[in-house]
């Protein structure tokens, strides 16, 4: 049974704490390995080693920064297929998702490949006379970031790649559910020549993530996770002084207008809300249907989920794989199967999907809810797994009233062919990033990720220019110097003096 240690320093740093947790093939329920949790004086040395590192990186030329990145985006090239291996044993998902979620990744690491542009200052000359002044961006220094098991190398790479190009020194506390991805992405980050101790990764609980939100030498923390974590890690680390990025959860819906392409509404429900199991904060949980066309559109979305063939990750013909762990395919199932009694209609129940040989998966069924209240427990709570909720309403002022009613402003989406309706719901929806028959609308790696209200606390989205500010902090500089003709002694520069 294989251990997965920490990176420290550029190397595998084997655990002391003595404290484990298991790692576990979703497919098969079987614990395949175990992963070190990291203790406060662990956290310590890997904070130590990026301070080390700092020293000599946050003062490193851009050419030398990105020569590297330029090298590790070619490595992460070459094993996209081991990276996207790693995914699919421990986390569950097909290699499909696995692949893309990679592909999502190095967007981003090509965002800081080009960080040059990124970084280049301001300069206002003469604004007094003989006075120049110049805005200038440096780093920060040692930053941290904690990640979710629902991306265990997409939203790494969302986040270090960046930080490092900006000069910054970076300690990664992934998910303790699938943590191999993160060590692989460190390696081939120091294969790629990013010096030891740039880059960083402990493993753990919650001591591991409480150790870094209190650390004195960490300038800044980025999160991905569930509503209440995030309002835990941005209370706390603001409280000590920190930057924060944390971002929450989400219950995004899918907002279906009468002229809308029922086919294509069809397909992308069942594609944004059972893709990749529903374990994503960018999957589509709510489809609200304006007017008559409702039956039809759950009639075809419908005939679309009875046809997701489930299996294994590693199996090419599966179109969905399991849960995360056996705990969660137990909470999610609760949801559905309360979900009658609260006065929904279980049009699908997935609950007692099985998978030939596989019984001891964490397995569950495409479940779909029609006619769902707003306040059942289904409709409020994120789920995170394959459960769609259809709510019916009778105007578009009504469906986006629904819409800005929930806590979260994740994201959303509006299906039609009217133009000016898309426009009006653009504008008027409360949610940080909006499709327009486009259901997951998840921005390119040059536009930043984020959302409103309880899904982020904090004033940074992830990526893009936001992402670039966040990992950096301005400086204004006003300078005067005096004309060589000025000086009446010293070195003789050729200029003719006032006299």
């Amino acid at each position: 049974m294989k251990t997965v240690d920490h990176w420290i320093g550029g190397r595998t740093v084997e655990g002391t704490s003595g404290d484990h947790g298991p790692v576990t093939d979703p497919a098969t329920g079987q614990v395949t390995g175990r992963v070190a949790f990291a203790s406060a004086e662990e956290v310590d040395t890997a904070v130590a080693a990026a301070k080390a590192a700092y020293r000599a990186w946050g003062t490193s030329s851009l050419s030398t920064r990105t020569a590297v990145l330029f090298r590790y985006r070619a490595l992460l090239d070459a094993h996209r297929d081991d990276i996207a291996a790693l995914i699919t044993a421990e986390h569950g998902k097909v290699r499909s998702d696995a692949l893309g979620e990679v592909a999502r990744g190095l967007e981003i690491v090509e965002l800081a490949c080009g960080i040059t542009t990124q970084l280049k200052g301001e300069l206002s000359t003469q604004v007094s006379h003989r006075v120049d002044v110049a805005s200038i961006r440096q780093p920060l220094g040692v930053v941290a970031g904690i990640t979710p098991f629902n991306f265990p190398a997409m939203v790494p790479m969302w986040m270090f790649p960046l930080a490092v190009a900006c000069g910054n020194t970076f300690v990664l506390k992934p998910s303790e559910k699938d943590p191999s991805p993160a060590n692989l992405l460190a390696e081939l980050a120091a294969g790629a020549g990013l010096p030891d101790g740039v880059l960083n990764v402990v493993h753990g609980d919650r001591v591991a993530v409480d150790s870094l939100l209190g650390h004195p030498d960490v300038a800044a923390v980025s999160f991905v996770g569930s509503t209440p974590i995030a309002r835990h890690v941005h209370a706390t680390a603001s409280a000590n002084g920190k930057r924060v990025q944390a971002l929450g959860g989400a219950k995004n819906h899918m907002l279906v207008l009468p002229d809308a392409d029922l086919d294509a509404a069809a397909d992308a429900a069942v594609s944004a809300a059972y893709g990749s199991a529903g374990e994503r904060c960018m999957a589509v949980s709510a489809v609200v249907v304006v007017g008559s066309v409702a039956d039809e559109l759950v009639r075809r979305i419908r005939e679309r989920a009875e046809k997701i063939k489930i299996g294994p990750g590693d199996d090419p013909t599966s179109e969905m794989g399991p849960l995360i762990t056996r705990a969660h395919r137990d909470k999610v199932a609760s949801y559905i199967t309360g979900a009658a009694a609260q006065g929904a209609e279980v049009v699908l129940d997935g609950t007692g999907h099985t998978v030939e040989g596989f019984e001891d998966g964490h397995w569950i069924g495409l479940s779909l809810l029609d006619h769902v209240p707003t306040d059942s427990d289904a409709y409020r709570d994120e789920i995170f797994g394959p459960v769609l909720c259809v709510l019916r309403v009778d105007t578009y002022e009504e469906g986006v009233a629904l819409v800005n009613a929930s806590p979260y402003g994740n994201g959303t989406a509006i299906f039609t062919r009217d133009g000016g309706a898309a426009r009006r719901f653009q504008l008027e929806v409360e949610a940080g990033m909006v499709g327009v028959n486009v259901p997951i609308p998840v921005p390119v790696g040059y536009h930043s990720f984020g959302g409103w209200k309880d899904s982020l606390f904090g004033d940074h989205h992830v990526y893009g220019n936001d992402g670039v500010h966040f990992y950096t902090r301005g400086k204004v500089v006003t300078t005067r110097w005096p004309d060589p003709s000025d000086t009446p002694t010293g070195i003789d520069l050729g200029f003719p003096h006032n006299r």
